[in-house]
């Protein structure tokens, strides 16, 4: 592990703690948060539940729109990022179908907790510690990799994750027949914080206007807020929620995320797709980051499971350092075989 990256895992729990802390002593919404009294808030409302609702309406779609826009598509690396995307679907069909079943053997699950619980499984921490990972171990080349991984992450798992908690949510209102539910479903998903600013940005970008330097500055202080404004989030429901009832699901969503993401992704980017040397490393340790923090933010989106995403993304960041150390060992291994 890097110095640089060990800084940067440093930095979030800093800012985690800084989360709590205001939380713990009322300097957000007034009133201090005690672990145990969730419900006193109203499931996540409160000053969390605000920010939240401020950080998913504001400034993720700041984020997502200016990303379109500025992506220039004819040069991406579309076979590599075919290579981990294809795994990491695959891996997020796989989460969902289980969380479904296990959802429909409990009928108080909400719908959308399925959703919510394959996002924290599936979405990495990609650019707090994703960039300087990959610029520390593979250069420039690498770094130019992991950032067109990076452009595609949010919008393609986001997205689709909110397609399934919307048509979760469209069936259990018992709508009057499946077209009604389909309208429904594409409605809200299109609709929607994530999905519309992406659909926007996309046409946007078809047209090659650009962005206007005062949009575009504008846009770009709105999307800066994202990170922070999570990581405060993560914090404040630590407060809220406390880590010690949910250790043993974040410890499962850990497994997950940390090692068998990771290892379907080597399998099928090295044997299916043939990927060598850094590239075949950038897409494996983008597999490997610890659980993002957009998890929580999707989970207080529809008000469920957010104490169970925070204490993923506080474990499995808390592991990174040691399982990250494995995957570079596998991945030279790999290369010493000739991969």
């Amino acid at each position: 592990m890097t110095l640089e990256v060990a800084y940067k895992l440093l930095a979030i729990f800093a800012t985690v703690a800084l989360g709590w802390l205001a939380g713990f002593m009322g300097w957000i919404g007034g009133q201090p948060l005690r672990a145990g009294e969730a419900a006193r808030t109203s499931g996540g409302g409160g000053a969390a539940g605000v920010l939240s609702d401020v950080a998913f309406t504001l400034f993720v779609p700041a984020l997502l729109f200016r990303t379109m826009v500025r992506q220039d598509f004819s040069q991406m690396p579309w076979h590599t990022l075919a290579a981990y995307f294809a795994p990491a679907l695959v891996f997020m069909a796989g989460v969902y179908a289980w969380q479904r079943a296990r959802a429909a053997r409990d009928p108080a699950q909400p719908p959308a907790a399925a959703a919510t619980a394959t996002v924290t499984a599936t979405y990495g921490n990609a650019v707090q510690l994703g960039i300087p990972l990959s610029a520390a171990l593979f250069g420039e080349p690498g770094l130019a990799l992991h950032v067109a991984l990076v452009s595609v992450h949010g919008l393609l798992l986001l997205t689709l994750a909110t397609v399934l908690a919307e048509s979760d949510l469209a069936r259990a209102q018992r709508a009057s027949s499946m077209a009604a539910t389909l309208r429904t479903t594409v409605r809200k998903s299109v609709l929607h914080p994530v999905t519309l600013p992406v659909l926007v940005g996309a046409a946007w970008n078809l047209t090659g206007w650009g962005l206007h330097p005062a949009v575009d500055q504008a846009l770009a202080a709105l999307g800066s807020a994202v990170v922070p404004v999570c990581l405060v989030l993560i914090g404040l429901n630590l407060a809220q929620y406390g880590i010690r009832d949910h250790l043993h699901g974040a410890a499962g969503v850990s497994v997950l995320k940390l090692l068998v993401l990771p290892a379907l992704v080597l399998a099928v980017a090295h044997g299916l797709f043939g990927l060598r040397g850094a590239a075949l490393g950038v897409v494996v340790m983008m597999g490997a980051l610890p659980v993002g923090s957009n998890a929580l933010i999707f989970g207080q989106r529809y008000r469920v499971l957010q104490a169970e995403a925070t204490a993923a993304i506080v474990v499995s960041t808390g592991c990174f350092m040691a399982s990250a150390a494995g995957w570079l060992a596998v991945l030279e291994l790999v290369r010493r075989s000739g991969g």
